[in-house]
């Protein structure tokens, strides 16, 4: 590797030394007085005026009362690695109670009659509200805050050649409005009622009003309250992240110079400010149909519970019934789905640009197709936009727009696959260092293969038909968007771990960790397609034991009893990681001096040494500049290339 350029400091200025200046004083009243000899006085034609005394010396201005500041010094807290760690801790939060969650749905549909202690039998809307909060914990504060929040704030800027985030006091907004969101959500669970019971879709009708169930009604206001603030911090942190990108790369970090990380977060955060605009759009109709007697999302003459649902100035006038304008929940439908299908990839994108970077680094080899691949990036952003429809096959849907859907679909299986392709070509016959963090990147294209096998199944509408909403989605969904995002998750942990903590994390148990993991996480998801294949559907609280239906079921108990004990070990393989991250986060170091010297050989700015104070970052090359057989690397910083 070729040695970093030197700084060498300027030559020292040598002090002068400074004399005062030599100025007469008048004599004072307390000087003696020295006797001069008399002169003779001679005539005047004009006696002398007499001198005017001399002006008293005005007094020097009295400082002005410096104003306190109306607001504290906030600099230490919108330090940008300060605002990643928070938001890293707010997943943290989110994913330990979803993750109990999860486990009491699993213990319910295995075990019906199973009363959960200090509170009996779990009734079926309970299960509903487990099923709410665990899918909104989960993708809301897990899957979208710790990548695209949480990792980016901590490693973006010195990516970029950057010291700071472009709008630091607009970023730590961003955090607080995500922490007080999660409050704000887990306080449904204590309000009367509980929990709103709609799902994390919220459809309307049901979700438009108080009368569909336990849980609708201040439950989902606060459920709604929530999301309106999570909308709000996401946007904020896109617009600085989109900001960052822009406008604080350093000399000679060119477009095509940006590591695939970065194309990532970029691409993740347009899709964020177009999709959690809209999402917050529809949040705000829904709460004027349940508050302000609206109807965006409600037919005429519409029936909840035997009940006719009313405007609000009809109650207050007290006259007869009238119907509400004409709304339909299919307006909901799209502006939500408009949200979350670009939501999948807000998941997945960067956990797809770390895999690209961590192959290269650990199999010595360039990143094969790199214009190609930053293209893909942009593309899947892109086509993730267009597809919102294929959620909505069975919903009474246009055909001629059901067709459109499906073949867009499709398309977005193209670049899917162009990475695929490049991440096996880049570690094809490579020699790679076997790191945890390179067996979780392949775990990465293992479950992203496995998961978007079946993709194209649900893109065809004559097959979705059977297959919506039953378990077959469940199975889909889990693998491509929550277990590739949570092993992305991992191996930036595992990759990061000497810039967050000043050390390595424990690889012994990190290969424990991730054979665990890999291997309970398969036996927990493939099952659930088999249960779909038979018809069983989701958000079934019970499942029903006689008739044709019981039937056709049989034998559903055994397959979710087994994925139950599966989830159970795959919650329990998370042990070892709680513990290697909690050892390190212990006895951790000054990050800088770990990360200088570069432990994986990695060629991007966050691992280059420390510039002089005056100094300023510059890039001469892209990333992933290896020699053919990898033993020489050239740095991005490095302005001496070894590597022709």
């Amino acid at each position: 590797m070729a040695a970093s350029p030197s700084v060498k400091p300027g030559k020292p200025i040598e002090p002068v030394a400074l004399t005062p200046s030599r100025v007469p004083v008048p004599p004072g009243p307390s000087q003696p007085s020295v006797p001069v000899a008399k002169q003779p006085i001679l005539p005047l034609s004009k006696p002398p005026s007499p001198q005017k005394p001399a002006a008293p010396a005005t007094p020097p201005p009295k400082p002005k009362h410096r104003r306190r500041p109306i607001l504290p010094d906030l600099s230490p807290w919108t330090e940008h690695r300060t605002v990643g760690f928070g938001y890293l801790a707010v997943s943290i939060a989110a994913i330990l109670v979803g993750t109990v969650l999860s486990l009491l749905m699993r213990a319910h549909l295995s075990w019906p009659a199973w009363k959960l202690p200090l509170h009996g039998l779990i009734l079926p809307e309970e299960y509903l509200a487990l099923v709410t909060m665990h899918g909104t914990l989960m993708l809301f504060f897990v899957l979208t805050v710790a990548p695209q929040s949480g990792f980016s704030n901590i490693i973006l800027p010195s990516q970029i050649g950057a010291d700071r985030m472009a709008f630091p006091r607009l970023n730590l907004l961003g955090l607080v409005l995500t922490a007080a969101a999660l409050v704000v959500l887990l306080a449904a669970f204590f309000v009367p009622g509980g929990a709103p019971i709609s799902g994390w879709t919220a459809y309307p009708p049901l979700s438009a009003s108080a009368l569909a169930g336990p849980g609708q009604g201040l439950g989902l206001d606060i459920w709604l309250g929530s999301l309106v603030l999570f909308s709000l911090a996401s946007t904020l942190g896109a617009i600085n992240t989109l900001t960052t990108i822009v406008k604080l790369r350093c000399e000679g970090m060119t477009w095509d110079r940006l590591p695939l990380t970065v194309w990532s977060w970029f691409t993740a955060a347009m899709l964020s400010v177009l999709a959690f605009s809209v999402l917050l759009a529809a949040l705000l109709l829904l709460n004027c149909d349940r508050h302000l007697g609206t109807s965006f999302f409600l037919p005429a003459g519409d029936l909840i519970n035997g009940t006719l649902v009313r405007a609000v100035s009809d109650v207050a006038s007290g006259g007869g019934i009238l119907s509400r304008a004409e709304g339909s929940p299919l307006l909901w439908l799209h502006l939500f789905w408009f949200f979350g299908h670009p939501e999948v990839y807000i998941a997945i994108l960067p956990g797809m640009g770390l895999t690209s970077m961590v192959l290269a680094n650990f199999s010595r080899r360039r990143v094969f197709a790199w214009k190609i691949m930053i293209a893909t990036t942009l593309l899947i952003g892109l086509l993730g936009i267009l597809v919102w429809g294929h959620h909505m096959f069975v919903a009474g849907l246009n055909p001629f727009a059901g067709t459109v859907f499906g073949a867009s679909s499709l398309a977005i299986a193209i670049p899917s696959s162009a990475k695929v392709l490049s991440w096996i070509t880049t570690v094809w016959r490579g020699r790679p260092r076997r790191t945890t963090a390179f067996l979780f990147a392949l775990g990465f294209v293992s479950f992203f293969i496995a998961g978007g096998l079946t993709g194209p199944i649900l893109a065809q509408p004559i097959l979705d038909e059977y297959l919506h909403n039953t378990f077959f989605v469940v199975g889909h969904f889990h693998l491509i968007m929550a277990m590739s995002g949570v092993f992305g998750l991992f191996c930036a942990t595992y990759y990061w771990a000497p810039i967050l903590f000043g050390q390595q994390l424990d690889e012994r148990l990190g290969r424990i960790h991730f054979w665990t993991t890999l291997v309970f996480a398969y036996s927990t998801f493939l099952p659930m397609y088999t249960l779909g294949l038979r018809g069983e559907p989701r958000h079934y609280a019970e499942l029903p034991t006689t008739g044709s239906a019981g039937h056709l079921l049989q034998g559903a108990i055994a397959v979710q009893q087994h994925i139950t004990a599966s989830a159970l070990l795959l919650a329990l393989a998370q042990l070892p990681f709680l513990w290697s991250v909690y050892r390190a986060w212990r006895s951790r170091r000054d990050p800088a001096l770990l990360a200088q010297q570069n432990p994986w050989f990695a060629t991007t700015l966050e691992w280059a040494p420390a510039l002089a104070p005056d100094a300023q970052r510059k890039v001469y090359r892209e990333p992933c500049v290896y020699s053919p057989d990898g033993d020489i690397f050239d740095p991005q910083w490095d302005e001496d290339a070894e590597i022709k």
